[in-house]
């Protein structure tokens, strides 16, 4: 029998995890985006239960991405700029589920009385677009920060060059 270090082990849970949470949430996504095609839609149109299946899904792959990232850093410390942008994806999705769910909740544009049941409107889409892309703008941040690195990407901002040494 092998002898496997629980690091080695607690490695390999990991990238399963990882690998279930992306095969997931591709699949998820799939599902919610061909439903009508398939022939899985329960209503016409794109449906609360589609809308609740698409956002699993981001939510999934989020998820995975950072928890990869995590697991390529190490056991380096976080940067702000890592926070930031863990944050900034957070926000990002709870803007979707609020923006996919706005009519439920609502706040959105198809409550009305002659409106049988919610909808996804271009109000929604839009806001989901940007949702998806305040969560690529998080996952940057996350990804461009100080990791391994003595110095974060973001470097040249501050000082004004990308030269890894500080001018006094």
């Amino acid at each position: 029998m092998e002898n496997k270090t629980p690091n080695t082990r607690a490695k390999k849970i990991l990238n399963t995890v990882i690998a279930a949470l992306l095969a997931v949430g591709a699949a998820l996504i799939a599902v919610s985006l061909t439903a009508e095609f398939l022939g899985l839609d329960l209503t016409p149109g794109f449906g609360v239960v589609q809308m609740f299946q698409l956002l699993l899904g981001i939510s999934s792959i989020t998820l995975a991405i950072f928890l990869w990232m995590r697991q390529k850093r190490g056991d380096a410390p976080r940067s702000l700029q890592a926070d930031i942008g863990v944050r900034l994806a957070a926000t990002g999705l709870v803007f979707a589920y609020v923006t996919g769910f706005s009519d439920l909740l609502l706040i959105g544009t198809h409550v009305n009385p002659r409106f049988e049941r919610p909808f996804v409107g271009p109000l929604q889409l839009g806001g989901l677009v940007l949702s998806v892309l305040i969560i690529l703008v998080g996952i940057l941040l996350y990804y461009t920060s100080r990791g391994v690195r003595a110095k974060s990407s973001m470097e040249f901002i501050a000082n004004g060059n990308s030269d890894d040494k500080v001018e006094g």
